[in-house]
C-alpha cells in the first residue's frame, strides 16, 4: 500500500529539549533561547550542548501536526534518529549547529518562511543538505528553492518511500558516494533494504539494529564511544534505555559474526578496515 502525505492545518510550535548530558536518562527542565519551559535530549539553546552528535540524525521542519508524525514515523521505521520542530526561527537556531546529516524543510512555516530558512542557512555556509518539502508547485517557487540551495525539492502530496529515496541519495552525493551499499571488504550494508551481508549470507537488521551498524560502517576503523552510539539511535525526546548498546552488538554479532563488531577495552566499538 502506497501511503501519502498531504498538507493539513496548522500545528501549535514544537519544543527545543534537552536530557541530562552526563546519563542520558534524567530530564530536567531547562529554558530555550525563545524563553520556553522544554524538557528533551541534547539540543542547541540549553545549558548543556553537545557538537558531534549523529551521523544519522535528521531534522524535520514541518508545522503541519499529521505530516510531520507521519514523516517522523516513517523516518524512525528507516533507522534515523528524528529531531522535529514547527517553526522557522527555532529551525534556524537549531541550524547553527553541525548535529544533523541533512534537514527536510517546509515552506509556509510560521514565525520564519521555509526559504528564508535557507537563504540564512547558505549565507552561513553550511552544507547540510536539504530536501524542501512543501504544497508550493508552482515553477517559480521550485527554481527559487534551488537556486537558493535545496538539495532536492518534494512537492506534496509525497509517498514516504520517496521521500526515504531521495534522502538517501542527497546524503550520498554530499558525502561524495555514488554507490548505494557500505562495505568494509568483510561486511556490506545496504541502507534501502536495511540487509547487511556477510559472504553468502544475508541478514535483515531492526531499526535499530541498522542504526548502529550504519554509524559504524560509515567509518570503519574509528571507534565510537557509548555515548556516540547512544546519539546516532535516539532522538531528543527519547530516553535511551539502559545497556541498549551492548543488546543490540549482541544482536549484529548473532547474525554477522562475533567478530563483525570489535570492542575496544575502555573505548568503544568499531567494525574493521579494509
Amino acid at each position: 500500500m502506497v501511503t501519502r502525505i498531504g498538507e493539513g492545518l496548522l500545528g501549535p510550535n514544537a519544543h527545543v529539549v534537552a536530557v541530562d548530558p552526563a546519563t542520558h536518562r534524567s530530564y530536567f527542565p531547562l529554558r530555550n533561547l525563545n524563553g520556553k519551559t522544554v524538557s528533551c535530549r541534547i539540543a542547541p539553546g540549553c545549558v548543556e550542548f553537545k557538537e558531534k552528535l549523529s551521523n544519522m540524525r535528521i531534522l524535520l521542519v514541518e508545522d503541519d501536526p499529521m505530516i510531520g508524525e507521519a514523516v517522523s514515523v516513517a523516518l524512525k521505521d528507516a533507522a534515523y534518529a528524528v529531531d522535529w520542530v514547527k517553526d522557522g526561527a527555532s529551525a534556524s537556531q537549531i541550524l547553527e549547529s553541525d548535529e544533523h546529516q541533512a534537514v527536510l524543510l517546509d515552506l509556509g512555516l510560521p514565525k520564519r518562511d521555509g526559504l528564508e530558512v535557507l537563504r540564512l542557512l547558505r549565507l552561513s555556509e553550511k552544507q547540510v543538505p536539504i530536501i524542501i518539502i512543501t504544497a508550493r508547485d508552482d515553477v517559480e517557487n521550485r527554481i527559487k528553492g534551488l537556486d537558493l540551495g535545496a538539495d532536492d525539492y518534494l512537492v506534496k502530496p509525497f509517498d514516504l518511500n520517496e521521500l526515504l529515496a531521495r534522502l538517501r541519495a542527497v546524503v550520498r552525493r554530499r558525502g561524495g558516494q555514488g554507490n548505494p551499499i557500505l562495505t568494509n571488504g568483510i561486511i556490506s550494508l545496504d541502507p534501502a533494504t536495511r540487509e547487511a551481508r556477510r559472504g553468502d549470507a544475508s541478514h535483515l537488521l531492526s531499526a535499530r539494529e541498522f542504526a548502529l551498524l550504519y554509524a559504524l560502517m560509515l567509518r570503519p576503523g574509528a571507534i565510537l564511544t557509548r555515548t556516540e552510539l547512544e546519539e546516532r539511535i535516539y532522538g531528543w525526546n527519547e530516553e535511551v534505555e539502559s545497556n541498549v548498546v551492548d543488546f543490540l552488538i549482541h544482536s549484529v554479532r548473532k547474525k554477522l559474526g562475533m567478530d563483525a563488531i570489535k570492542n575496544i577495552r575502555g573505548a568503544g566499538w568499531m567494525v574493521a578496515k579494509s
